[in-house]
């Protein structure tokens, strides 16, 4: 009998990891569990076992909207300033950054987003910049003090805006639904052989699915989604007419004053790993410097 159990619940992942529509897997769940119960060949724990884990890989499956992406950034958003305080003590200077972070987009590949890219301050003297899926942005005012021109904090911003366009976020998310399907698979299985409610071990895990995105949070990208944050802002930058050194000007400002443990010390590579990073990619490109006729804007807005 376990044997046919195991059977029946591969034979239907399987199946389910094949097919693009999350209505349509859920649909055979229904049914094939009907029809297994129906002839006997399993209990009422066990059809509930694998409509669960089809659901589940459903979910994974299924592909997030732009809406979707918004709302979910917004609520990520909601997180960060839960923790920081936006700050609106210079309208002049919140409304540069976004003229920087226009020019970025608009000559970007995905010059809009949901409800569009907006930048903010975060009242806190601690380096370090957030960026969501729904084209939120937040800049600590540590980091524009460290900042020494505009094409450096063109750069930070860039930076932000690479992880949008490639939805590390939203990856992250998928991931996160992936590893809910998978281990949803596994109680689910586990609760039909013990004779355990289905019901309550899932939403046992529900709450280790919250503090896995909590996790994620704090701890920032992954160093490869960091690098290649990086490449992709010099990219960004150079289409816009910044010079992509900026990004490497910026990481030596920041080598210099960079605190292990906080702001980008506890979310992102070392300056020096990603100054290697940049270094090898920067070649790539050959943009006139055009920074100077930019500075005294930058002195205005930020100085």
């Amino acid at each position: 009998m376990k044997n046919k159990i195991n059977i029946i619940i591969i034979v239907l992942i399987a199946f389910t990891l094949t097919i693009s529509s999350c209505e349509t897997i859920m649909k055979v769940a229904d049914v094939g569990a009907q029809v297994a119960g129906a002839a006997g060949l399993i209990d009422q724990n066990t059809a509930d076992a694998i409509s669960a884990s089809a659901r589940a890989i459903g979910s994974a499956a299924e592909e997030i909207t732009p809406e979707q992406e918004y709302y979910i950034g917004r609520a990520v958003a909601a997180n960060i300033i839960n923790n920081y305080r936006v700050w609106n003590g210079n309208q002049a200077l919140t409304a540069y950054l976004n003229l920087i972070c226009g020019a970025i987009t608009i000559n970007s590949p995905r010059p809009n987003v949901f409800n569009g890219y907006h930048v903010a301050i975060l009242d806190t003297n601690e380096i370090n910049a957030f960026a969501t899926s729904g084209g939120h942005i937040f800049v600590t005012r540590g980091l524009i003090a460290a900042a020494r021109t505009e094409d450096a904090l063109a750069a930070v911003i860039a930076h932000e805006i690479a992880h949008i366009q490639l939805q590390h976020g939203i990856k992250a998310i998928k991931n996160s639904r992936f590893l809910n399907a998978v281990v949803v698979t596994g109680v689910s299985t586990a609760g039909a052989a013990t004779g355990m409610n289905v019901n309550e071990l899932t939403a046992t895990f529900n709450e280790t699915v919250g503090e896995f995105v909590q996790t994620l949070i704090n701890n920032g990208y992954s160093q490869t989604q960091e690098f290649e944050a990086d490449n992709t802002a010099m990219s960004l930058l150079a289409g816009a007419g910044y010079n992509p050194s900026g990004l490497i000007d910026m990481l030596n400002v920041l080598s210099g004053i960079q605190v292990s443990g906080s702001g980008f010390g506890k979310t992102h590579p070392t300056p020096a790993q990603r100054i290697t990073n940049a270094q090898a990619s920067i070649r790539g490109y050959s943009v006139t410097d055009t920074s100077s006729s930019r500075q005294a804007r930058y002195n205005t807005a930020v100085r």
